[in-house]
């Protein structure tokens, strides 16, 4: 690992302050994917600024309009454990505690969770070509290791997949985040927030150079209080997805109300199944409408060589989940 400066800020116009024109800093939250990522020479950041302790940056808070705002300094097993998030949010609580072991829950935290990098063994690997890594240098993974690559989404510069279990749940949610940087505020829906990878693979994100995640907020969704996070893995430890699905669905008179799909482990970005939510709003909550659903969602997949499995593996996934939250409704 390289030399580098560390410093703590009190508080998140200081800490912006800090990497303000300062392409080589970084901020530092769990430390749970970036010092992984400098140990293999992969980030060599000459300035971290850890804002793990920022005012505010831990908390859980009501919205006015009913939803809920959490800190992005939170840990991942705080807000798992958040009794409102369980209870109006049980996919998002699930997907948490799915993500990784109960150390690295109570070391990583909110912020750093959305801004995990791929784990393609392309870009880890530093021997290796990667578009993602050294712009322009090439994708290896098209012909070569991509079994459990992406399958939507992808371009001819990349086909990695975004390896984050909670931004899964958060878009389905249709959740906001809440971006500060020296040149001010904004906020960002997370469905546009992660970006597919086009000619552009080295940008994961539609955050600027210097701008910090401080909050996260999910609006109230009657339909989550009736959702699941099913992640499908090599192993039963804690590993990557290899297709995951948040589902969240309301049922009425045998009808669809209302119904929020999103899949992870398929593409550059938690992938929001609007193709599938739109065939079945309003129309029967039945075996038959979920496949035809899931066929829509999945007809634009273009697998590799390789990960073909994918396209059934997700294809069922949606059924089955879709089935199982109808029945117990």
């Amino acid at each position: 690992m390289r030399p580098f400066d560390y410093t703590r800020a009190g508080d998140a116009l200081s800490a912006v302050a800090l990497l303000d024109g300062r392409s080589q800093a970084r901020f530092l939250g769990g430390g749970t994917n970036l010092v992984d990522l400098m140990r293999l020479g992969v980030e060599s950041p000459e300035l971290l600024v850890d804002v793990r302790q920022l005012s505010g940056g831990g908390r859980v808070e009501e919205t006015p309009a009913g939803g809920l705002r959490f800190g992005a300094a939170l840990s991942n097993a705080e807000l798992a454990a958040d009794p409102h998030v369980r209870e109006r949010y049980p996919l998002l609580s699930a997907a948490l505690l799915q993500g990784a072991s109960g150390q690295l829950r109570n070391l990583a935290t909110v912020g750093g969770n959305l801004l995990q990098r791929t784990r393609c063994p392309y870009f880890q690997d530093v021997t290796k070509a990667c578009n993602k890594r050294v712009p322009g240098s090439g994708c290896p993974a098209r012909e070569g290791e991509h079994r459990n690559l992406a399958i939507l989404g992808a371009s001819e510069a990349c086909v990695a997949t975004h390896p984050s279990d909670m931004a899964v749940a958060l878009a389905a949610l249709d959740a906001d985040v809440h971006l500060v940087s020296a040149r001010g505020a904004r906020t960002v829906p997370i469905v546009e927030f992660h970006r597919l990878p086009g000619e552009q693979p080295e940008r994961d994100t539609v955050i600027a150079s210097g701008e910090l995640i401080v909050a996260v907020e999910v609006p109230p969704v009657a339909a989550a209080r009736h959702s699941r996070y099913v992640k499908v893995r090599e192993r039963a430890s804690f590993s990557f997805a290899v297709v995951s699905l948040a589902a969240a669905l309301e049922v009425e008179d045998g009808k669809v109300r209302d119904v929020r799909l999103a899949l992870g482990g398929v593409a550059h970005k938690p992938w929001r199944a609007e193709l599938a939510e739109d065939a079945l709003r309003g129309g029967p909550a039945d075996e038959a409408a979920f496949a035809r659903a899931a066929a829509a969602e999945l007809a634009a997949a273009r697998p590799l060589r390789d990960n073909a499995y994918k396209v059934t593996l997700a294809r069922s996934l949606i059924v089955s989940v879709l089935r199982d939250l109808a029945g117990a409704a």
